[in-house]
């Protein structure tokens, strides 16, 4: 069965091209971010400072941001898929919460209704979010996302949050990091979104290789987490299937990971047969029957949601499509476009407070959240379900990275494609397992 169809078509342009248009007008869009309750998301044209070693990335229309995590080009190192937008206007303080006021970009209500969640998900559940480097203000900030939004604490002393060292140290934690700081702020808030009900663990492994990161995942299992999410990703390998036994092969434990925000082309371990491989999309309101729209996130050639066939991955037996002898990247997929991004506090990162961030950093732990909603999957591998049966899957058929062959590793289509694999969610019918 094929998951349901949300494209609003927007007017073609001579060529036969689509200008991307909003929904509730029917008109050119500008791209920008989403208004949520009283407050707009405003431009200031002003692109702030990147982290050393970041690359500033150039946008539609308005809207502009930066990586959180500088391009690696080493193989064996990894980068994160978080993307700051660097010209908003806030009208929630940098530090903290302003009574009635809402930060920009989507949070918790609007990312419910787009994916038709529950309230109160992951009661029961442990969410493991890995990445590299330390968090000094991890539980602080994710304290101040929850109370914005009215959302249960999740605190240390508790027993909902713990953050960890790759060894399980709750003491010995790596070296501060200023932009994966932004990325463990980014995902940690998208599982309080999703899975607000859920405990926490966050795994900060020692530096971005694959072997820590890796480390990190067998960490977080070993301390019972049930869906484990990451947001990183490097280079394949030829190493990669040996990388897969070692660190990403956990059958019953639902692990997601970034395709990658660099547009066509595949990423480690995103390209794991073992994974649950997250594209991106671009999410906007509409006057349809379910209110939301999607297209393929694409900036660029060069930036957007990754996809394409794995140099190295055997093809795990669930996944038919005949474009790929091996793995094809991705599975599912969620919102990932900075210009349709969403509210993350971050107080420790490249521009301290309230912030919007987009890339397939945002989906991958969203992914993870829905399926620890829908408890854990009865399959070993997570993504053979969604296989199994698409329908609980809004189908994403617009929308394209570049041009390839054959056209679907690219292009949205009805059924699966590449950039947004097998769709979105719709409910947790599909992530049931």
């Amino acid at each position: 069965m094929r998951g349901r169809t949300t494209h609003v078509p927007g007017p073609t342009i001579p060529g036969g091209s689509t200008l991307r248009t909003n929904p509730l007008t029917m008109s050119p869009r500008r791209i920008i971010l989403p208004l949520l309750g009283t407050a707009a998301l405003a431009f200031s044209g002003l692109a702030a400072a990147a982290p050393a070693g970041a690359a500033t990335t150039a946008a539609h229309g308005t809207a502009s941001w930066v990586r959180s995590c500088a391009v690696v080009r080493t193989a064996g190192e990894m980068a994160c898929n978080a993307l700051r937008v660097t010209n908003t206007t806030e009208h929630v303080h940098a530090m903290g919460i302003t009574p009635n006021a809402t930060p920009s970009g989507y949070g918790p209500s609007s990312l419910l209704s787009a994916y038709n969640l529950p309230a109160g998900g992951g009661s029961g559940q442990t969410v493991a979010i890995v990445d590299a480097y330390n968090d000094p203000n991890a539980a602080t900030d994710l304290a101040t996302y929850r109370s914005q939004y009215g959302l249960p604490a999740c605190t240390v002393a508790s027993g909902c949050f713990k953050q960890v060292s790759q060894t399980g140290s709750t003491t010995s934690l790596p070296t501060a990091n200023a932009g994966w700081a932004e990325e463990e702020s980014l995902d940690i808030d998208m599982v309080s979104a999703i899975a607000p009900d859920a405990h926490i663990i966050l795994v900060e492994a020692k530096s971005a290789t694959t072997a820590n990161l890796g480390t990190a995942v067998n960490e977080a299992v070993a301390l019972g987490a049930k869906f484990v999410s990451n947001s990183y990703g490097g280079s394949e390998s030829s190493s990669d299937p040996s990388y897969d036994t070692k660190y990403y092969n956990h059958p019953g434990v639902d692990i997601t990971a970034s395709s990658g925000d660099d547009g066509y082309g595949v990423e480690y371990p995103a390209a794991s047969q073992y994974v649950t491989a997250v594209g991106g999309t671009s999410l906007s309101t509409a006057s349809n029957a379910r209110g939301w729209t999607e297209s393929v996130w694409s900036t660029s050639s060069t930036e957007g949601a990754g996809s394409g066939c794995s140099a190295y991955d055997a093809k795990p037996s669930w996944q038919k499509d005949t474009g790929c002898s091996k793995r094809t990247v991705a599975d599912v997929s969620a919102v990932a476009d900075p210009a349709t991004g969403v509210a993350v506090y971050d107080n420790y990162g490249g521009d301290p407070g309230w912030e919007v961030f987009g890339g397939t950093s945002v989906a991958s732990p969203l992914i993870a959240s829905v399926y620890a909603d829908a408890g854990a999957s009865s399959a070993n591998y997570a993504a053979a379900g969604l296989y199994a049966d698409p329908s609980g899957l809004w189908d994403v058929t617009t929308g394209s990275t570049a041009s390839c062959s054959p056209a679907y590793l690219c292009t949205a289509e009805v059924g699966y494609d590449g950039p947004t694999g097998l769709g979105t969610p719709d409910g947790l019918g599909a992530f049931k397992g």
